[in-house]
């Protein structure tokens, strides 16, 4: 099957065209009208990081750039002469990537690592390099809880010390970004300048946001949770210091994984507590519509997509796919509250459901959601999804600080994975072009194998589309792609969906299996009433199994799969949206690869090691299916208001 094959006549009906020219660079040579898939990282902490390097993470952004092109990388522990005692690598390097360093505290790390300064003999410092628990402690309560930065007396009564600390950190940040940007005609590799806004409100309840920049043009210092108390006082800020701030800046943020949000990420954007703070409005929904197009939908804390132990996804078995048992970090062990499972408010589906009826409502849709994954490796790691010889990522999972893990125990804590990707169609691997993929949304977010994956909407798609030569070509001339809205249509007709999958070609430890099976899903408003379906629509439950005594996979898959989808259902006076879910075939999950390498032998319980007795447990997601989720598509009524779409700081009608 050719799904990629076009004639000029078709490319004169597409309605987009190559990115315009980048300043300061060279066009690049292989630029594609009908776009290709980037795969990257949008969430990566290095020693800039207060909690990495409170875990001795000593790699900088610089480092972190090296390792997603392909070098080999130093990670923590360390010997006496300061020699890492462990390497990793990529079997294949990424496309791009976003080193999304804490901006909380950049300052007082830059203060605290250099023994030039006065501040490196701070107790607060000391403590930080010999007992990072309590600093750890120290930097949470002051800054994240009390919204005291300067309580801890390191940064002077008004804070200026931090403040120069954090430009000059700022600055290497961006020169990082810089250097690593291949700017030839090449365009192998693209880098963005960003940071993370930490915002934990409440018991540790994550309502974190990544914000990427376009291009070189930012702000003279990152916007942080201490000076923005909410996501909304953080939108407006970035329209006052970068899009009216700085010429030819522009931004987009990214909330993370929603699994951890207690409820609070898909509630109103002026949460700064621990309680939502009253009702999404028309303004605010407005607001959230063009600053956040896309979602992390997994990351190394798990999937947010659905949940199986919930009753309204427990008829949908892959809704069972890396989950953890508490809602937030402070249920982490029981370390705040007793564990606390997620709802249905912490998940992605159901704010896509829900932004169907605030659009209603509101005339805007908060939650109309591109859809990637990333890593948020706290080991400056970008990309480091293999689930074989997974290490950790560090952050709020397990550290190797001071001595390497032990063999009869888990490297990471058990729950948590080794992350995924986020990948983006444009014409060319550039800055704008990748930025402009992001802010239309045609993206989409794969556990971390990299299969090619395509889904396209509209009315007059053939049925016989798979088998054509120019299936992009036509997807992108009869429709829309993901992430974008089903063209209006004139008579009583139901939309047709073109999807297709390749499978992942690599051959090394992080290469995908076959492909099983294509979902549709579908969410739509009828009356007030949420509803969902979820439809096979290529391959199908196969019979494949993964023998957990050796990693081997069993049964037959697919190379490519593709399907001309009609809904059957379809009422044109209902809001809707589709996305594509692609399933592989079962393959060992990184814990069973430990459990094996230790040679468990749950028979035998006497023998088992007390750091690995989790291999025996029947909660032991031994297997796991590795998958991909598009971007969704929506449908909208004729009558229902037409919202906005967001760009350059300007709110579209």
């Amino acid at each position: 099957m050719r799904l990629h094959r076009w004639t000029p006549g078709l490319i004169a009906l597409l309605s987009f065209g190559a990115s315009a020219a980048e300043p300061g660079r060279e066009p690049c040579a292989d630029a594609d009208p009908l776009r290709r898939p980037f795969f990257g990282d949008t969430h990566v902490h290095t020693t800039y990081s207060f909690d990495a390097n409170s875990q001795d993470t000593r790699n900088t952004p610089r480092d972190a750039y090296r390792f997603a092109q392909g070098e080999a990388l130093g990670i923590q522990p360390y010997d006496a002469e300061g020699n890492p005692l462990r390497k990793v690598q990529l079997d294949r390097p990424l496309d791009f990537t976003v080193v999304t360093d804490h901006a909380e505290f950049l300052g007082e790390m830059n203060l605290c690592s250099d023994p030039e300064t006065w501040a490196y003999w701070h107790p607060v410092c000391l403590a930080h390099r010999n007992i990072p628990i309590s600093a750890m402690i120290s930097f949470g309560y002051w800054g994240m809880v009390e919204k005291e930065r300067w309580g801890i007396g390191l940064c002077g009564s008004d804070g200026e010390n931090c403040r120069e600390a954090t430009g000059r950190f700022w600055q290497n940040i961006q020169d990082a970004a810089e250097e690593a940007y291949d700017r030839t005609a090449e365009c192998k590799f693209t880098s963005f300048v960003g940071y993370e806004w930490t915002a934990s409100v409440g018991q540790g309840v994550n309502l974190h946001r990544n914000v990427v920049f376009r291009d070189e043009n930012v702000p003279a210092l990152p916007i942080s949770w201490l000076e923005t108390p909410s996501a909304a006082d953080l939108w407006e800020t970035l329209q006052e210091e970068c899009v009216d701030g700085v010429p030819g800046c522009d931004v987009l943020t990214i909330p993370h994984n929603s699994n951890l949000g207690a409820g609070l990420m898909f509630e109103t954007a002026r949460t700064s507590g621990s309680e939502a703070a009253g009702e999404t409005t028309a303004e605010e929904a407005r607001l959230r519509a063009r600053w956040e197009p896309l979602v992390e939908i997994m990351q190394h804390k798990g999937d947010s997509e659905c949940d199986a132990r919930l009753d309204v996804w427990s008829s949908d078995e892959a809704c069972g796919f890396e989950k953890l048992d508490y809602d937030r970090f402070g249920g982490k062990g029981g370390t705040l509250i007793d564990s606390t499972l997620p709802t249905e408010k912490d998940y992605v589906r159901r704010a896509l459901a829900r932004g169907l009826r605030l659009e209603q409502e509101l005339g805007a849709n908060p939650f109309k959601y591109g859809i990637i994954a990333s890593t948020d490796t706290h080991i400056a790691a970008p990309g480091l999804v293999a689930e074989k010889g997974h290490p950790g990522h560090g952050g709020a999972g397990r550290g190797a600080r001071g001595e390497l893990p032990d063999p009869e125990e888990f490297p990471d804590d058990f729950e948590y994975s080794p992350g995924g990707l986020a990948v983006l169609w444009a014409e060319e691997n550039t800055r704008h072009a990748l930025f402009a993929a992001m802010q239309r949304r045609e993206t989409y977010g794969t556990s971390g194998t990299r299969p090619v994956v395509r889904f396209f909407g509209g009315w007059d798609y053939p049925e016989d589309l798979c088998a054509d030569p120019a299936f992009v070509a036509k997807g992108y001339a009869n429709g829309v792609p993901m992430g974008s809205d089903l063209p209006s249509q004139r008579r009583e007709v139901s939309p047709r969906f073109a999807v297709s999958a390749l499978r992942d070609p690599g051959s090394g430890a992080d290469a995908g299996g076959p492909l099983q099976r294509i979902q549709i899903v579908k969410g739509w408003l009828e009356g007030d009433a949420l509803r969902e379906r979820v439809v096979d629509v290529a391959g199908g439950k196969n019979g494949a199994s993964v023998d957990l005594a050796t990693c081997e996979p069993r049964g037959e898959g697919a190379a490519s799969l593709c399907a001309v989808w009609t809904d059957p259902d379809f009422d044109a006076n209902e809001s809707a949206y589709y996305y594509a879910r692609v399933l592989e075939n079962p393959s060992c999950r990184w814990s069973q690869y430990v459990c094996l390498e230790a040679k468990v032998d749950c028979t035998e319980p006497d023998s088992v090691p007390e750091g690995l007795a989790a291999c025996c447990s029947p909660d032991h997601r031994a297997a796991i299916q590795e998958r991909a989720w598009t971007s969704p598509i929506w449908y909208r009524p004729p009558q229902a208001p037409k919202g906005v779409s967001g760009g350059g700081g300007i709110l579209r009608e």
